[in-house]
């Protein structure tokens, strides 16, 4: 094999790799904004939506249950509503929270909820950024999408 054409492999080689390093760091920035938009865009887009206050009553398998007083227009009272349990849940607690349409389960609101919200995204970050410093060797850019996950889970770490 001549010179020239170990240079064009090792061209393409490296052409291979940096674009299969770029399409996975997409990759898991897209599935992290994909996981969290299913629960965000209830927290974000709350015209129309019943919002309120749920007070639990009981946590078990991974789901509190209580009742729900709304503080929106057009909300009516729920005497049952579930939502996710998470770390701090505790029976009697008052949780700010957005009933998703036509349903009876609930997702938390107010800046606790934005946070808790977009946490797969901050996680997604973290390992893209991995990926960029990494296996395409761009230091700043890694750093700055490792700090912006870390800011995303560091916030919902303090809100909930």
């Amino acid at each position: 094999m001549s010179a020239a054409a170990s240079a064009r492999t090792q061209a393409a080689l490296s052409a291979a790799r940096t674009t299969a390093m770029a399409a996975l760091a997409v990759l898991l920035v897209v599935v992290g904004v994909w996981t969290s938009w299913s629960t965000a865009q209830h927290v974000l887009f709350t015209k129309g939506r019943e919002r309120g206050e749920m007070t639990i009553s009981r946590c078990e398998d991974n789901r509190c249950e209580g009742s729900f007083k709304p503080l929106s227009p057009g909300a009516r009272p729920h005497p049952e509503i579930t939502i996710e349990e998470s770390i701090g849940t505790k029976k009697g607690a008052t949780l700010p929270v957005v009933i998703k349409p036509h349903t009876s389960q609930a997702v938390r609101g107010g800046g606790a909820g934005f946070f808790d919200a977009w946490v797969p995204l901050g996680g997604a970050l973290l390992m893209a950024a991995v990926v960029v410093g990494g296996g395409l060797r761009l230091a700043r850019v890694a750093w700055g999408t490792a700090a912006a996950g870390a800011l995303l889970l560091f916030g919902a770490f303090l809100l909930v």
